[in-house]
Parts: structure tokens; sequence; C-alpha cells
């Protein structure tokens, strides 16, 4: 948008006024913005001849040529009164930017996307023993399945147990080791 609004054409800016008045009145419908006078710039350059230079350069948003302009009282004069010529481009260019900024201040005010995580159901502890059973070759340890279920003792042996008594699993030792080993028929 701001291609349409300032062009950069031969090394010189141009100002394309007709786009930018369409531009500004659709932008008006959503929200008022704020620019600056080209006769307050003039009058804020006024206040240089009384020794306080550079406000007018405060004004069009320049802080650091500002700052230069009142500590040399306006390049010891030369610079303020050459500001007499510039002071409308000057004011073009900081509405431009004012402009610039609604614009992306009304684009991020636009339509919000609000992402809603859905509620996750908790699984059936069963389903998640059984899942587990099947990453090891349906075959488990008390432990076993304690990491890979990531259920606390006091709710993975009632679920063994309860495996068990539907017929789902059966216990044996395991013959190198003699541990205590879940078999399931998945």
């Amino acid at each position: 948008m701001l291609i349409i609004l300032y062009q950069q054409s031969f090394g010189r800016n141009v100002y394309n006024k007709s786009r930018v008045d369409k531009f500004v009145s659709i932008l008006n419908m959503n929200q008022q913005i704020k620019e600056e006078d080209t006769g307050v710039d003039y009058i804020l350059s006024e206040f240089g001849m009384m020794g306080f230079c550079g406000i007018h350069r405060f004004y069009s948003g320049k802080v650091t040529s500002g700052l230069v302009y009142f500590f040399t009282l306006g390049f010891f004069g030369v610079g303020q009164f050459v500001d007499l010529f510039l002071i409308p481009g000057m004011t073009k260019e900081r509405n431009i930017y004012l402009l610039h900024e609604a614009t992306i201040k009304s684009l991020n005010n636009g339509h919000k996307v609000t992402l809603v995580e859905k509620e996750k159901k908790e699984a059936d502890p069963m389903l998640v023993l059984l899942r587990a059973a099947a990453k090891h070759n349906n075959v488990l340890s008390i432990g076993q399945a304690m990491l890979t279920t990531e259920f606390p003792i006091e709710k993975v042996q009632p679920l063994l147990d309860r495996a068990i008594k539907q017929g789902l699993a059966h216990v044996d030792n395991d013959e190198k080791t003699g541990a205590m080993r879940y078999y399931f028929d998945v």
C-alpha cells in the first residue's frame, strides 16, 4: 500500500495526490487520521526568530535535525531560512508517514483470528495401555507400562489387573530374567 502512496521516480519522490486522497477517504471510514498542518509548521518556524530554532522540525517528526537546529540556532539562521521553502514538502512527507502508520494500525485492528484449543478428551486408560503394549511387542513390565503410559503406579497396577480379568492379558515370568511380564493379546 505504501507503493501507492509514495513512489520513487528518477531519484526524487513523487506525491500521487489523487490516490492518496482516495485512500484517505476509505481509511477515514474506519478511523480518524491526524494530519499536520503547513500553517502550524510556519508558525513554529517563526519561533526560530526568537531563539527557539528547530521546533518546526520536531513537529514534522525530524527529531535529530531538530536537535541540531536547536543547538546551532538553525545553522546560524541559514537553515532556518532554507526551511521556509522546505516546510510544505516536510509536511507532506510527515502526513504520508502518518497515513502509513494509520493504515498499518487499521490493518492490525482488522479481522482477528483466535485459535481455540479443542478440549482434549482424556483417552480411555485401557486404550492407552493397549497401545503401549502394541509398541513393546505385546509384552510389558510394570515399569514399561508406567513409562509408556505416563500413569503413576497407583493407576497402572489396577489397569493391568483389569486387563487380566477382561482376558486382554495374562501374567507370566520372563524366561531369561524371571521378572513378571504381562503378555497382551492385541
